[in-house]
């Protein structure tokens, strides 16, 4: 196996080479002979083994590329980037993007000249009390209105409802007692709107369609009859905060009504300050840290991150404007050329960041990764545990964790916690 070695510049290098379709076909032939009968009984088809081969040998031919040109294993930034793959009668020619850890010089890293000004925002005392009415209202108690009506959109009627697929209950098709405000889409479509104008006691039964895309496949599709009972119309009656209202949310015994105030002032602080750093001090950061740094890139790290960002544009279209869009190469490549120096921006800014970080001794552990994505969880009504599984089992931790120490590093530099 002959390969060529073409370095690019001080990270980035080309493998060129051609392997004999002889040699896949005898690594075909070897992982068929090794692989166990019950493989060849649940996956027969030859192109399995010729894949694999492919893949080893592909393998292989990185390996030669890397003991030609002299890296170091251990230097090695991200995965090759296949950049031309020709089969031919006789062979088949490999071209592959190969990158280096870039040198990210910080030594002598100043910030004052990149800073932007900027004054910490201080919650207004309107703010606060307004804060503290929506929490008032939101931590009262339902309790029965005081003169019965038939039931209106943006009611809370209680109920009891039980629901039947050709006349047989079905599982999570019933409950009793059961708060539902009228308009609020919680429930499949048509439900709510048939429970207008029903009066107290009254008995009502309605029919409704399960969307065919529900979450339950025994549902999906299906025509349900629901036994409604309507028994009355709650509402909040929030309190007026005070003392014992603050010891109350704040489970403890010394809190007062300014104490909880504080809470809510801080609240809306960090919010302010979150805002102002996501929509002007961050962006204005980093275009100062692009600025002061000039290093070389690594092409395979950059080509993958346009992929993803034309894959995510390519999504957002309809299954027409995909198709025009893939079969016309001129749109193609213009839409990558619309978003490299985006990906190039971000691939850079990732590199100092990383540097500084090591620099500043900023660090992020997995655990502050899931008590944010925790926080995320509870801010957004979302499970947390789905939340995280979610983002280990799509390999997102990686990246929760870089953008956590983004801006705890930039936290840090902006003087946030002083």
């Amino acid at each position: 196996m002959k390969v060529t070695v073409e370095k690019v510049d001080e990270i980035n290098y080309i493998f060129k080479g051609s392997v004999d379709n002889s040699v896949i076909e005898a690594k075909a032939a070897q992982l068929k002979e090794a692989a166990p009968e019950s493989v060849d009984e649940e996956n027969p088809a030859p192109e399995r083994f010729e894949q694999d081969a492919a893949g080893a040998i592909f393998g292989e031919f990185i390996d030669a590329g890397m003991k030609e040109a002299n890296i170091p294993v251990e230097t090695l930034l991200g995965q090759p980037g296949l950049k031309k793959y020709e089969k031919n009668d006789s062979s088949v020619y490999f071209e592959v993007d190969i990158a280096t850890s870039p040198t990210v010089n910080v030594e002598n890293i100043t910030y004052d000249d990149i800073i932007p000004s900027y004054t910490k925002p201080v919650a207004k005392a309107e703010d606060v009390e307004k804060r503290l009415a929506e929490f008032a209202k939101q931590q009262a108690p339902y309790k029965a209105i005081a003169t019965p009506k038939a039931i209106e959109s943006g009611d809370v009627a209680v109920i009891d409802f039980k629901g039947f697929i050709d006349g047989v209950a079905f599982e999570g098709g019933s409950a009793e007692n059961f708060k539902l405000q009228i308009g609020s889409q919680s429930f499949i479509p048509g439900f709510e709107e048939q429970l207008l104008g029903m009066e107290y006691g009254e008995d009502r039964t309605i029919t409704v369609h399960f969307p065919k895309d529900y979450q339950s496949p025994e549902l999906a599709g299906k025509e349900a009859q629901f036994e409604i009972k309507f028994h009355e119309i709650q509402e909040q009656q929030p309190e007026d905060p005070d003392d014992d209202f603050a010891k109350r949310i704040l489970n403890d015994e010394s809190a007062t009504l300014e104490t909880l105030k504080g809470k809510f002032s801080d609240q809306i602080t960090a919010d302010e300050l979150s805002q102002l750093y996501e929509n002007e001090l961050k962006p204005q950061l980093i275009k100062g840290l692009l600025g002061k740094f000039d290093f070389p890139l690594p092409n395979n790290i950059v080509e993958q991150e346009i992929d993803a960002k034309v894959r995510q544009q390519v999504q957002k279209l309809t299954p027409e404007e995909q198709k025009s869009t893939v079969e016309d190469k001129e749109k193609f490549f213009a839409m990558r050329d619309a978003v490299r120096q985006e990906a190039q921006d971000g691939i850079k800014i990732a590199l100092i960041v990383e540097a500084l970080a090591k620099k500043e001794g900023v660090d992020v552990d997995e655990n502050e990764v899931i008590s944010a994505l925790t926080h995320q969880a509870m801010m957004t009504g979302q499970d947390a545990h789905k939340l995280v599984q979610y983002y280990k089992d799509n390999n997102l931790m990686k990246s929760a964790q870089l953008g956590l120490t983004e801006d705890k590093l930039f936290g840090q530099i902006l003087g946030f916690n002083k």
